[in-house]
């Protein structure tokens, strides 16, 4: 018998099965079937809210991260919810129309599918569970070991670790799951290891700025360069160290505008808080104010500053006053600087600034702004008397 033959021989038997049900028994099948798929769909919806519920109460601080989890774990869930209930419901209403698609799993290569399927289903569990712990775990531990840490500088520098340790743990138990998953299937994955080796080599050479920007991320962290909570700045652009990935830099500015550089366009970058910072006073007084009395009153000025108890801890050293560092065009400009804490030497700089202004009004020392003096030539002004006198 040919394979058309076959075929035409099938359909026959199949509209013979039809036709010899009774209308009770099509309105009978139809209305299970139906039960069937709605039951099959509203499993994959509540899956999804028990495995979202479920994931809420995962360990771990309730961040963005763990927003991104809860939604992977739950769409996981429901997809392989999803998928269980439509094969059961296959099953199910091929056997209210009279078909045993369970007899197919007696034969050898039924039985070997089906095992081949269930070893697949246990693997996604399994990886999907080793994947997500490999994250919480490294999470978790790395936080410990910020949290035990004596300097605020190794906090920063471990929380800029851990997110990519955790991308690098995931990403290669990512790829042992796939290649598991592919000797599975029965795909030798000698040959293909061989050639993603020469794969490898090939994108090597034509992705060398990848390359460079993970390389040149791994040195600016283990050096200790730059780390989560810095003030950097990159260029034309700075702001606040928001987050390092295994690629680029993401900087908060000021105004909440974020800047993205990959590493390899950081070649020059000024921390602006590492260990601790100076804010740099250049004020100007006029060139008839007493310039050692302005320069003792900045002195007193920085000293009671730093003896308030609201900006003690933010200062680390008493005001260095430099001198007259400057003769400029609209007065002289007398420069100092106060070492601060990292971050604070703006909320400290803002402070003092208010200080001495109100300390200069008290003493009269003037703080001048640009204008303009005209000088005429004596001839004009000879000209302009006699116009005077001729006009009286």
């Amino acid at each position: 018998m040919t394979a058309s033959e076959r075929i035409l021989a099938a359909l026959k038997a199949l509209f013979a099965h039809f036709a010899s049900l009774s209308p009770l028994a099509w309105a009978l099948n139809f209305a299970l079937t139906t039960a069937a798929v709605l039951i099959a769909l509203g499993a994959g919806r509540l899956a999804r809210r028990l495995a979202r519920l479920g994931a809420h109460r995962l360990p771990g601080p309730a961040d963005a991260e763990m927003t991104v989890r809860v939604n992977r774990l739950a769409r996981l869930a429901g997809w392989i919810v999803q998928v269980m209930a439509a094969l059961a419901a296959v099953l199910i209403v091929a056997d209210i129309w009279g078909f045993n698609l369970l007899a197919w799993t007696a034969t050898p290569f039924g039985a070997r599918a089906l095992a081949g399927l269930v070893r697949l289903g246990f693997l996604l569990v399994a990886a999907v569970a080793v994947f997500e712990l490999a994250g919480l775990a490294i999470g978790r531990t790395m936080d410990g070991f910020a949290d035990h840490a004596a300097e605020p500088r190794r906090r920063a520098q471990l929380a800029t670790l851990a997110p990519l340790l955790r991308g690098l743990a995931q990403a290669a138990i990512l790829i042992v799951a796939i290649l598991m998953a592919l000797s599975e299937l029965g795909v030798k994955i000698g040959p293909l290891l061989a050639g993603a080796g020469v794969v490898g080599v090939a994108l090597g050479f034509g992705a060398q700025t990848l390359v460079k920007d993970f390389l040149t991320g791994i040195f600016l962290i283990v050096e200790d360069i730059v780390s989560v909570g810095d003030i950097v700045r990159i260029g034309d652009s700075g702001g606040l160290v928001e987050q390092m990935t295994l690629r680029t830099i993401r900087l908060r500015d000021f105004d909440g505008t974020v800047h993205v550089f990959p590493y390899s366009e950081a070649q020059v970058l000024h921390n602006l808080t590492k260990s601790f910072s100076y804010y740099v006073f250049n004020l100007q007084v006029s060139y008839d104010s007493d310039i050692d009395s302005a320069l003792a009153i900045m002195k007193r000025v920085g000293a009671q500053l730093q003896a308030n108890p609201d900006f003690a801890d933010k200062i680390l050293e008493p005001i260095e006053v430099v001198g007259v560092d400057n003769l400029a065009d609209s007065g002289v400009v007398l420069k100092a600087r106060i070492k601060t804490l990292p971050v604070q030497q703006w909320s400290v700089g803002r402070e003092y600034n208010r200080r001495i202004k109100l300390a200069f009004d008290e003493a009269g020392v003037e703080i001048p702004f640009p204008h303009l003096k005209v000088v005429m030539p004596e001839r004009q002004v000879a000209e302009l008397a006699g116009q005077r006198v001729g006009a009286h």
